[in-house]
């Protein structure tokens, strides 16, 4: 949604159509553009099984809830569920026990002889 955005406000800027001041307008571009590649980046490494992108996805969530929970009750209802349902379905499944395991650090297969990640001792040689 945010890159549809920031497509949105680049036509509007180079047709000159912009609702705000050119300057204003590049400036929620540009800040779509991050904002967007930064959520992207945060859902590839999450798939990936990382750890940090859960903060991010936490936080984006609670700014989705800060801006649905007054337009579901200020009478939007349809803009203010649209908005509320994923985000509380995806604070949800953030917490839920599988994801959390999964988003652990980077993992390394058993199979594969290498140690894993979180093992202090790993690679290390044994004390007898």
């Amino acid at each position: 949604m945010l890159a549809g955005f920031a497509v949105f406000y680049a036509v509007s800027l180079l047709a000159g159509q912009a609702a705000t001041s050119p300057g204003g307008a590049a400036f929620t571009l540009v800040l779509l553009a991050a904002f967007a590649a930064w959520f992207a980046s945060a859902g590839i490494f999450l798939w990936r099984g990382r750890r940090w992108p859960r903060s991010v996805v936490l936080v984006a969530q609670l700014f989705a809830l800060t801006i649905g929970v007054p337009t579901l009750t200020s009478g939007v209802i349809s803009f203010g569920l649209a908005i509320v349902v994923p985000a509380v379905i995806a604070l949800l499944l953030l917490f839920e026990q599988r994801v959390l395991a999964f988003s652990q650090g980077p993992r390394r297969r058993k199979d594969s002889g290498e140690p894993e990640t979180g093992d202090p001792g790993a690679g290390a040689p044994r004390q007898p």
